[in-house]
C-alpha cells in the first residue's frame, strides 16, 4: 500500500459518511467495507450531535476532513483550519468548487488554498480533475497525495476519461492517488485499481444503495480484486487473435 503522509492504510478504501439513511446504516456499511478512511464534513458534524460524532470516532478508521462546499480558497482555508481544530488531525480532504452544476474544482482556487494549507503544515489531499498541469502545481506547493475524479460528484458515471487517468497515473509514479467522486459500481472500483491508482473514495454510491452495507461489501471486494490485478502483471493486449491451446500434438485428419 502506498504511503498516506507516513500512514501505511490497511485497505485502499475510503468512505464518506453522508446520505446514509440513518447512522445505523452508515455504521454497518463501514463495518462490510472494511474502510480504512472516513471522510467527514465539518458543516454536517457540527449539527450531527455528539453521539453520531462518538460513533465515527468509534469506528476505529482514520478521520479525513474535508472542506465540501466552499466555492473560494479563503472559505476552505478558514473551513479546513475549524476542523483541524475540531476533529483533531492534520489531514485535510481539500475542495474548492468552481462550477456548481459539475461539481468541478476551481485550478486557481485549489491551488492558493493548497499553498496556504500545506505550508501551515496541513497534510492535503486536494479533489482535482485528471488535468497534468494543475496536478504538478498541486504537488509543487507541498500535496502527497492527489485525488483525481472519476467523474463529477454523486454522478455514477464511473472513469470518464480513462486515457486522461492512465496518463496521469503514468506521469506522478512517486505520489499516492486516490480515485475520488463518480464511482457508481464495483466494476468502477475494480478497473481504477487495476489501472494502478493507490485507493478509491465513495459515498453516494453505498449510501444510496437499496442495501448500502452489501453495496460496501461489494465495493471492498471489487477494489481488492482490482488492486491483486494491478500487481499480479496483466496480460498486454493484441490486435489479432492467438489460440490459447498449442498445436503441438494436435491430430492431423
Amino acid at each position: 500500500m502506498r504511503d498516506f503522509y507516513g500512514v501505511d492504510l490497511q485497505t485502499p478504501m475510503m468512505l464518506g459518511t453522508a446520505r446514509y439513511p440513518s447512522p445505523a446504516v452508515m455504521e454497518n456499511a463501514f463495518h462490510e467495507s472494511g474502510a480504512s478512511v472516513a471522510t467527514v464534513s465539518l458543516r454536517r458534524e457540527r449539527g450531527a450531535g455528539q453521539a453520531f460524532w462518538d460513533m465515527v470516532r468509534g469506528l476505529g478508521v482514520h478521520l479525513l476532513p474535508n472542506t465540501a462546499g466552499c466555492h473560494s480558497a479563503r472559505e476552505a482555508i478558514t473551513t479546513a483550519q475549524m476542523a483541524r481544530e475540531y476533529f483533531q488531525t492534520d489531514w485535510i480532504k481539500l475542495e474548492v468548487i468552481g462550477n456548481s452544476d459539475t461539481l468541478q474544482p476551481d485550478p486557481f482556487g485549489l491551488i492558493k488554498a493548497a499553498e496556504v494549507l500545506c505550508a501551515d503544515g496541513f497534510k492535503v489531499f486536494p479533489y482535482t480533475t485528471e488535468d497534468q498541469v494543475l496536478a504538478a502545481r498541486l504537488v509543487d506547493a507541498g500535496c502527497h497525495v492527489l485525488m483525481p475524479w472519476g467523474a463529477p460528484i454523486g454522478s455514477g458515471m464511473g472513469l470518464n476519461n480513462i486515457h486522461g487517468l492512465r496518463t496521469l497515473r503514468a506521469a506522478f509514479p512517486d505520489v499516492a492517488m486516490v480515485i475520488d467522486a463518480g464511482l457508481g459500481l464495483p466494476s468502477h472500483a475494480a478497473q481504477a485499481m487495476e489501472m494502478g491508482f493507490d485507493a478509491i473514495l465513495l459515498n453516494t454510491a453505498v449510501a444510496e444503495a437499496d442495501d448500502p452495507a452489501t453495496m460496501a461489501r461489494a465495493f471492498a471486494l471489487a477494489t481488492e480484486a482490482g488492486a491483486l490485478a494491478a500487481t499480479s502483471g496483466p496480460m498486454g493486449m493484441r490486435d489479432m487473435a492467438v489460440p490459447s491451446t498449442p498445436l503441438i500434438g494436435k491430430a492431423w485428419l
